[in-house]
């Protein structure tokens, strides 16, 4: 096995990976800023934390401020949404495999020709893709409401993820002198829209829910998307 893959447990396609209800948002914070003590800098795992921890940051700040209409679900939806991802990357062992849509970056998280930028937009893409989606289903089931009744916090949520989204390019993106327009790296950076990401979710997560007295379709539906997503994290993830 190569030196920059990772075995990963095996989790059950669609299994309930969204952790304790009682958790906050500095729980979350906590978890990731362990994560980030224990990783090498330049593990690709560790450079989505970095950004992620950051924009977690600024959730609970505005949260903080009453920044949000309904803060309790704010919170909800935001630690179901951290969740997810701890729980696909947290290094603590388990007999459970990470989603499909996080094995490309936890197998390709130390191969030295994919550059620090594909690491995070491949989390992004894991996180945004898949996560978000369940993670509005689960806030619905511990809030005991709708999705519709969650909108207006899933934009404000992923308003902050488009600022995700500007920092990393704004800290992992070559210098002007160093990007040519014949970089492979170019034309991966527009070949994927965190915006079009954000309303495909939005149309998953109402769809689970549509779902959720047909559980046979929604698991088959949760299986196609974790897959879908993974797929576009692989060719993320090519080396260049």
């Amino acid at each position: 096995m190569p030196q920059w893959e990772q075995f990963t447990p095996p989790v059950e396609p669609g299994a309930d990976t969204a952790g304790p209800l009682g958790a906050s948002v500095d729980d979350v914070l906590a978890r990731m800023r362990a994560l980030d003590a224990t990783l090498p800098a330049q593990d690709g795992v560790a450079v989505f934390n970095r950004v992620y921890l950051a924009v977690t940051r600024e959730v609970d700040r505005r949260i903080d401020r009453g920044r949000f209409p309904d803060p309790r679900a704010a919170t909800t939806l935001d630690v179901r949404f951290a969740q997810r991802y701890l729980d696909a990357v947290d290094p603590v062992p388990s007999d459970r495999r990470a989603p499909a849509c996080w094995r490309p970056l936890l197998q390709f998280r130390r191969h030295p020709g994919v550059r620090p930028l594909q690491f995070a937009l491949a989390g992004v893409n894991a996180h945004i893709g898949h996560d978000l989606a369940l993670a509005v289903v689960d806030a619905c089931h511990s809030l005991g409401c709708e999705p519709a009744e969650l909108e207006d916090e899933f934009d404000r949520v992923g308003d902050l993820l488009v600022s995700l989204e500007e920092r990393v390019r704004e800290d992992l993106m070559p210098g002007p002198d160093l990007l040519q327009i014949a970089d492979p790296l170019t034309h991966l950076l527009g070949a994927w829209s965190l915006e079009r990401a954000r309303d495909a979710t939005w149309t998953a997560a109402r769809a689970l829910w549509a779902l959720r007295r047909l559980p046979g379709v929604a698991q088959e539906f949760t299986e196609r998307l974790d897959t879908a997503v993974g797929f576009a994290g692989r060719m993320m993830l090519t080396p260049l």
